[in-house]
């Protein structure tokens, strides 16, 4: 009896593995890409420029054609006469501590609050967390008049506690210090700090808070720029004699004819501390940036 034996059965080529290359050679900078940039830069830098270029100047030179476009000799001229028309120091004075005191209250009260609704278990925790995204579809203006006779009740009217009191603690601040820590902070570390004995104040202080700083930054400029820029609550319960910023500069710009030197050098002055907590807290908002990036 003859056996057959069957032919070998060829061997399958192996597949061919892609090469992977690193991100930095992937994705190379064109020329294009700078002038994008570039451009970017320039359309974002020139309205500051051109407030310090106007504030440097005299009224009449806003009717020369073509303007100027180089800074003048008349900046402290008009930064003295800004201070001179309105009681802008303490606009000022009275802007700063509203803003930092809103913003420290309100970066605290929402990291406490976003550790709570992300890692701890409590009755009741979605309900709660669905009624704070719903006061964020309320629109603010509805709460004026409760608000004002509320702060009127409590004899707050002209002063700065009439400001800063409704906005303490912030629904968006809630919400987006939850949605960070959910998934930043590895609930093993909690566990593991648990059973190390830490309490749960302890464990906020030592492994939240830390982990939570690129963010709290962020909340905190955003927080702190809102603050600042905001013109129709602090116009509703301020007298002008009492200002912050805005309504300082909304005082300098109603006149009968507009001096756009003095409006624009007070705008100028207003900004300078907006890029002062921008260049603070740019670090580690630029780090929070590069977490996010890493994890995605």
């Amino acid at each position: 009896m003859t056996t057959v034996l069957a032919p070998p059965a060829k061997a399958k080529p192996a597949p061919r593995q892609r090469k992977v290359r690193p991100i930095g050679l992937k994705w190379r900078a064109r020329p294009l890409t700078y002038l994008t940039l570039l451009a970017f830069l320039f359309f974002s830098a020139f309205p500051l420029y051109w407030s310090v270029v106007v504030a440097s100047l005299d009224n009449s030179a806003m009717g020369q054609i073509p303007p100027p476009f180089l800074p003048g000799g008349h900046l402290f001229e008009n930064i003295q006469r800004v201070f001179d028309t309105v009681a802008f120091g303490k606009a000022l004075t009275n802007s700063l501590i509203v803003s930092s005191v809103i913003t420290l209250s309100v970066v605290l009260f929402s990291t406490l609050a976003g550790f709570a609704f992300a890692k701890l278990r409590f009755r009741g925790r979605p309900g709660l967390y669905v009624a704070v995204i719903v006061t964020m579809m309320v629109p603010t203006q509805l709460g004026i008049i409760p608000l004002y006779l509320l702060m009127a009740k409590f004899q707050l009217i002209d002063t700065l506690y009439a400001v800063i009191a409704p906005s303490l603690v912030s629904a968006f601040g809630v919400f987006f210090m939850t949605q960070y820590l959910s998934a930043a902070v590895p609930t093993e570390l909690l566990e593991a700090g648990r059973a190390d004995g830490c309490t749960t104040l302890r464990l906020f202080w030592h492994v939240v808070l830390p982990i939570a700083r690129p963010a709290a930054a962020v909340l905190g400029m955003l927080t702190f720029m809102n603050a600042w820029n905001d013109f129709f609550w602090p116009l509703v319960v301020l007298t002008p004699e009492n200002p912050t910023v805005q309504i300082s500069l909304s005082t300098i710009a109603s006149g009968y004819v507009t001096d756009y030197a003095l409006t624009l050098t007070g705008t100028a002055l207003a900004t300078m501390p907006l890029i002062l907590v921008f260049v603070l807290l740019g670090k580690h908002l630029i780090s929070g940036i590069m977490q996010g990036a890493i994890k995605g």
